[in-house]
């Protein structure tokens, strides 16, 4: 039996990628850096082996699979190039593994994440089925009728794919470090258009995506008239949100979601058009009321009297929608928001962007930049932030006891990089206290 190396394997799309090989039988093993991350619990559970980097992880026979946020000139790259190992980045392996199952590609600007673990609960209530999220969730199943996986637009690696069908929930500017505008990001997807092979669902309230030619058919869903699956007569209450769907200006049933907010709605739309399309029964799509969320998307936890929330947001959009989330399931709390940016070039790109939807909070605390992989220091500075969101703080994490001072509030810790550190020291200082 073969054995696959993952070169970065606590990344969520190669954690979720190296699970789904072990839970197919094969033989899976990785390297990382020694800090921990979130995805490191699924894989020790799983007892796949985690090592240091080190060119002696390589072996001849090895399929080695590399993260893309890893250079060539990476330790272990070379060592699988010198050896002449198989070898392949993430985005190639996938294209090659989901060609063995009707593939459902979940792919947009936002949403990515939210909409495959939606789409993946309902469908894993009718049949067995292999799924990759990109909060580092993977599951295999040897019997797998459908292979639902996130595709990520980032140096359009989801061009290396040919989905049976392809989930669109929006197109906005954003990873400014590679794409150069609006026009370049939809070029992006529209070549992904192209790729599709039976049918693409798309989100006909957003602009870019009206402007997608495609060779297959695309039914489009959303709050407006005009789509095909539409949702009226929302309702909210403590328990989340009610709406009817309209399937063409017919009615078609009534929905309940655990969520709140306009993005959560068009997510669930999304999942119930592409059921719909493949001809599961509504019984079924019925199941997204039962829906506990994906990591770090809205993940909440009591702390006293305050909620406090970790999400992933990290673009303006993402932060708005985040809050209004917040607002609507607690209207008479305030909303305190801690930030983490991620990427010097997407702060500067969005910075009064960023500073306006930071301000949709009732207070703001700010932590310094953090950088990629790629991309590690900047010329940009988190006090040109603070500076435009009025009344906001740098926080250092060893001051983190400031937030108590929220009686009764909501703490939303927001960001794609280490956040939750924060959050973390936060809630030592909590029980320190107790």
């Amino acid at each position: 039996m073969k054995t696959y190396h993952f070169i970065g394997i606590k990344g969520t799309g190669m954690s979720a990628l190296a699970q789904i090989l072990h839970d197919s039988g094969e033989m899976v093993q990785g390297s990382d850096v020694e800090k921990t991350f979130f995805t490191e619990e699924a894989l020790r559970e799983k007892q796949i082996p985690i090592y240091p980097f080190s060119e002696t992880n390589i072996k001849d026979d090895y399929i080695v699979i590399a993260g893309n946020a890893f250079p060539d000139d990476h330790i272990e790259i070379q060592a699988a190039k010198k050896r002449g190992t198989t070898y392949y980045r993430y985005h190639e392996f996938l294209g090659e593994w989901l060609k063995k199952y009707t593939s459902i590609a979940v792919t947009g600007s936002h949403g990515k994440t939210s909409t495959t673990g939606l789409l993946s609960h309902v469908l894993n209530q009718a049949y067995p089925i292999s799924y990759l999220i990109g909060d580092g969730t993977g599951r295999g199943h040897s019997e797998s009728k459908y292979f639902i996986f996130e595709a990520c637009e980032y140096r359009r690696h989801f061009l290396s794919y040919e989905p049976d069908y392809a989930i669109m929930t929006n197109i906005d500017f954003d990873h400014p470090d590679y794409f150069s505008s609006i026009n370049d990001v939809f070029d992006a997807f529209q070549e992904m258009a192209d790729r599709v092979k039976k049918g693409i669902i798309a989100c006909g309230d957003d602009e870019q995506l009206q402007k997608i030619q495609a060779k297959v058919p695309v039914v489009y869903y959303g709050l407006s008239a005009s789509n095909d699956f539409q949702a009226q007569n929302i309702t909210e209450n403590e328990e989340g949100t009610t709406f009817d769907v309209f399937v063409r200006n017919t009615f078609y049933d009534t929905f309940t979601i655990p969520m709140f907010g306009k993005h959560h709605i068009l997510n669930a739309l999304a999942v119930i058009a592409m059921c719909h399309y493949e001809g599961i029964p509504a019984d079924v799509m019925k199941e997204i009321s039962t829906f506990k969320g994906v990591k770090r998307r809205f993940t909440e936890k009591r702390i006293g009297d305050q909620i406090l929330i970790d999400d992933y947001a990290h673009h303006p959009k993402e932060i708005t929608a985040t809050i209004d989330s917040a607002r609507r399931k607690y209207p008479d709390k305030e909303i305190v928001a801690i930030f983490q940016p991620h990427t010097f070039t997407r702060t500067k790109t969005f910075l009064t962007e960023f500073a306006e939807s930071l301000s949709l909070a009732d207070h703001a605390y700010l932590c310094d930049i953090f950088g990629s992989a790629r991309e590690n220091s900047g010329q940009m500075t988190i006090e040109q932030l603070v500076e435009l969101v009025e009344g906001s703080s740098l926080l250092d994490i060893s001051e983190t006891a400031i937030l108590k001072q929220y009686h009764e509030s909501v703490l939303i810790f927001m960001g794609a990089g280490d956040i939750q550190k924060f959050q973390q020291a936060y809630e030592k200082t909590t029980v320190q206290c107790n």
